[in-house]
């Protein structure tokens, strides 16, 4: 019976192709992106549901940007080290017992494998080879017992990469107002900036769809639904809030 070529192996798993070289950043981008576009088109939305003028959306929409996305970038990397800490330090615990109870540790081992079925001479075998290599021992006991895996991403790339998409693609709310600020438009203004916004989204569900593997349709009406639901609920809060001033 011939064997899977291992092309067809990549793509069972969902080789990322063209993406494939980033892809192990590419969770934080989307991440970032969803979320910067989100808030500020919320930001936008509501300023225009308030009826404030362009430059008033803009300085609204840049100290959103620039503090959020930084906010969520120390939040990411925060996260991320705290988990790489965690990590090192139940490794270095597995170390010292390894060290100091071996024979506890062996037993442990032994009864991991046996509940996956194995028994007799070739349990006893996969713990001698097991626990004949102090790292592959306490590797084991990582993964199998404490269900932890290391992290091998950067967390200060992390951070970097949410704070990049979440200006990039939250930068596009923005484009129609800063435009109109120096190169007046005759048009509307909430409408072209919509329109733009609509396509962002579309962007980040196209890459949304490489990192969740889901179909395409999925991710992009996944990534405008949540735009829209956003946009509709901060306009009508600041419409809502306008009346409420100007009645008082």
């Amino acid at each position: 019976m011939a064997q899977p070529h291992s092309h067809d192996e990549d793509a069972l798993h969902g080789s990322k192709g063209l993406f494939q070289k980033y892809e192990a950043y590419l969770g934080e981008f989307v991440y970032g992106g969803i979320d910067g576009c989100v808030t500020t088109f919320a930001v936008v939305a509501g300023a225009v549901g308030a009826g404030l003028d362009s430059a008033i959306i803009i300085v609204l929409g840049f100290a959103n940007l620039l503090a959020d996305g930084f906010a969520m970038s120390v939040g990411a990397f925060l996260s991320a080290r705290s988990e790489k800490d965690n990590y090192n330090k139940h490794k270095m615990v597995e170390y010292w017992e390894v060290d100091n109870l071996p024979e506890v540790e062996k037993e442990e081992i032994r009864d991991i494998y046996r509940a996956k079925g194995f028994e007799g001479d070739l349990l006893e075998q996969v713990v001698e080879v097991i626990t004949s290599d102090k790292d592959r021992w306490v590797d084991v006991m990582m993964k199998e017992e404490l269900q932890m895996m290391e992290e091998t991403k950067s967390p200060l790339k992390m951070g970097a990469v949410t704070y990049f998409s979440f200006i990039l693609i939250g930068l596009i709310p923005l484009l129609t107002y800063v435009w109109d600020y120096f190169n007046p438009i005759d048009g509307n203004l909430f409408f072209i900036a919509s329109s733009l916004t609509a396509i962002g989204f579309i962007i980040v569900g196209i890459f949304k769809t490489y990192v969740t593997e889901t179909k395409l349709w999925k991710g992009v009406l996944e990534t405008l639904a949540l735009g829209a639901i956003a946009a509709l609920v901060s306009y009508y809060v600041g419409d809502f809030l306008e009346h409420l001033v100007m009645s008082s």
